[in-house]
C-alpha cells in the first residue's frame, strides 16, 4: 500500500533472509527492496546464528525465516535466535497454514507469520510493523486468523447500530442489488459480504475478491476486466478477469476508495449496463454478476472533493451498509471477548481460557483504532502466553502501561452490557416504544435470534413478541 513505499528520508533497514531457494531469495528480496529493505542473505541456520556475531549482524533491524531452513527445527531456531538477540523481530515464512505452527512460533519467539505464496503488500507491512514499537506486542496483528461466520444470527453484537446495519445486509441480501459497505478497517466488512454472498440466490456459485489498493489504473482493469494478448507491453498472454470468473455469482470490490480516477468510469459502466470490455479487446460481452463494494471511508467527501466519481458512486450505493467502529458499541466488547476465546479454544494446539473481570475492563476501556480484528488479533496472542486458566491484565502489558489508571472507569460499563440510550440529543427521555425496540434488537442478538428464547427471557409469549416486532417496525433480521 502506498503508506509502506519507500520514504528517501528514512533511513535503510537491513532484513536476514534465512532461506535456502535462490528463486524465493531473489522474490524476497525484490519485494523488500521496493520498501527500502536491504537483504542479508543466510542459507542455513549455522550460517544465521554466525552472521548474529558479525558487524553485519548487529545492523539487522528484523529476520526472516523459512519454515523448512535446513539445521534447526523452525521453532527452536526462533527461541535460539530470539536468546541472542531478545529485541530483533522475527518473521516465520511457511507454506502451511496450520494454526498449531503458529502457535508454536509465536510461543518460540516470532514476531509475525507469512504464508506462502508471499504478498507483496503483506510482506511490506509485516516488514514495517515489525520495526514500529507503538504496534509491538499484543497490538500487532497477526495474520492467524480465526474463521469468520457467515450467517447473520451467527454474529456477535447487540448494539443498535450494528443490529440495524445487519438487518440491512440481512434483506439486500435476498437482492441481487449492489450493496456498498463502509466501515473502518477491522470493523468486519469482508465478513458482512460473505455473510451477504451465503444468504443470497447466488450462494452455490463463487464469491470473488479484489481489493484497489495498491494498483494502478491499468493493474485494476486487467483484474477486473481481463486483457488481451499484447493489449499493453508485457501482456504475453490472454487473461480472464475476475468479473468474467464470477459469472452468475458475487464479486467482493474492496477499498473501492482507492480505485483510480482512471477506472472509476469503466467500472460505473459494467455495473449499469452489465458488459464488460477486457484491455484490448474489440468487443465486450454480457456478464451476470452481483457486486459488493466497501470502503474504509465515507465516499460522500470523495464525491464532493471531486475524486470519486457521481456515475461510480450510484452505481455501487443504492443500498449503504455502514459498520460502527468498535469504540462505538463497546458495551458488545465482553460478547466478542468471550466469543472469540471460545474459537481460540478450538484452534489446535490452544486450550480453554477464561477472563477476569479486570481484564475484561481492561479492554473494554481501549478505542482499538484496529477495531474487531485488533481486538482478536490480541485475544489470540494473550491465549499464546497465558500459563493459567484465566486471562488477566499480564497478558495485555501495553495496554496497562498505555490506559494506567483510566482501567476502572469503564469497569461497570463492561458489565452493564446494555447497548441502548435513555436520552436524547437534547437531554429529554426517549419515546418509550424507542427504547423498548431497542432493549427487543438488543435480545434477539443476544440470544442470536432464538425466538422462543427471547420471548421467555423478556417474559412475554411469542405471539406477543411477534406482535411488537410488526408495531416497532423490527424486522426479524435485526
Amino acid at each position: 500500500m502506498a503508506k509502506d513505499r519507500i520514504d528517501q528520508d528514512q533511513p535503510l533497514r537491513r532484513v536476514m533472509l534465512i532461506d535456502n531457494e535462490p528463486a524465493q531469495c531473489r522474490l524476497v528480496a525484490a519485494l523488500a527492496a521496493k520498501a527500502g529493505w536491504r537483504t542479508i542473505f543466510a542459507h542455513d541456520s549455522e550460517t544465521a546464528i554466525a552472521t548474529l556475531g558479525t558487524q553485519q549482524g548487529m545492523m539487522l533491524d528484523a529476520i526472516i525465516l523459512d519454515q523448512w531452513v535446513p539445521g534447526d527445527e523452525a521453532a527452536e531456531l526462533i527461541a535460539e535466535l530470539k536468546l541472542r538477540r531478545p529485541a530483533l523481530p522475527i518473521l516465520m515464512l511457511t507454506a502451511s497454514t496450520s494454526p498449531l505452527l503458529a502457535v508454536e512460533a509465536m510461543r518460540a519467539g516470532a514476531t509475525d507469520y507469512l504464508i506462502k505464496p508471499i504478498a507483496p503488500d503483506r510482506l511490506i507491512a509485516a516488514l514495517n510493523a515489525a520495526v514500529r514499537k507503538e504496534d509491538s506486542d499484543e497490538l500487532r496483528p497477526l495474520t492467524e486468523k480465526i474463521a469468520a461466520p457467515l450467517d447473520f444470527d451467527e454474529m456477535i453484537g447487540s448494539s443498535p447500530r450494528f443490529r440495524a446495519a445487519l438487518a440491512i445486509a440481512a434483506k439486500s441480501a435476498r437482492t441481487h442489488t449492489p450493496v456498498l459497505i463502509e466501515g473502518e478497517s477491522g470493523t468486519g466488512k469482508e465478513m458482512i459480504a460473505r455473510a451477504i454472498h451465503a444468504a443470497s440466490p447466488r450462494s452455490k456459485l463463487p464469491l470473488r475478491l479484489v481489493t484497489c489498493s495498491g494498483t494502478s489504473s491499468g493493474q485494476i482493469e486487467s483484474q477486473l476486466f481481463g486483457h488481451e494478448r499484447g493489449a499493453f507491453p508485457g501482456a504475453f498472454d490472454r487473461h480472464i478477469g475476475i468479473i468474467q470468473r464470477a459469472e452468475g455469482g458475487t464479486i467482493f470490490i474492496d477499498e473501492i476508495d482507492q480505485l483510480p480516477i482512471e477506472s472509476q468510469a469503466k467500472l460505473a459502466d459494467a455495473i449499469r449496463s452489465g458488459d464488460i470490455q477486457p484491455l484490448g479487446a474489440r468487443h465486450g460481452f454480457a456478464c451476470d454478476v452481483r457486486f459488493l463494494c466497501a470502503s474504509n471511508m465515507p465516499l460522500k467527501p470523495m464525491l464532493e472533493a471531486g475524486t470519486m466519481r457521481e456515475d461510480l458512486y450510484f452505481a455501487i450505493a443504492p443500498v449503504q451498509i455502514t459498520i460502527p467502529a468498535l469504540r462505538d458499541r463497546s458495551s458488545d466488547i465482553p460478547s466478542l471477548v468471550r466469543h472469540f476465546l471460545a474459537r481460540i479454544a478450538e484452534q489446535p494446539g490452544m486450550r480453554g481460557l477464561g477472563i477476569t473481570d479486570e481484564a475484561l475492563a481492561l479492554l473494554a476501556n481501549y478505542d482499538w483504532p484496529g477495531n474487531v480484528r485488533q481486538l482478536q488479533n490480541a485475544l489470540f496472542r494473550a491465549a499464546i502466553f497465558c500459563d493459567g486458566d484465566a486471562l488477566t491484565t499480564t497478558e495485555f502489558p501495553q495496554l496497562t502501561n498505555m490506559l494506567g489508571d483510566d482501567e476502572p472507569r469503564k469497569q461497570s460499563q463492561c458489565h452493564d452490557g446494555i447497548g441502548i440510550t435513555l436520552y436524547a440529543d437534547d437531554g429529554n427521555l426517549r419515546p418509550l416504544e424507542d427504547i423498548e425496540a431497542d432493549v427487543i434488537r438488543l435480545a434477539i442478538g443476544h440470544y442470536r435470534g432464538r425466538m422462543t428464547e427471547v420471548a421467555r427471557r423478556l417474559g412475554i409469549g411469542r405471539s406477543t413478541l411477534y406482535r411488537k416486532l410488526s408495531e416497532l417496525g423490527i424486522d426479524n433480521a435485526a
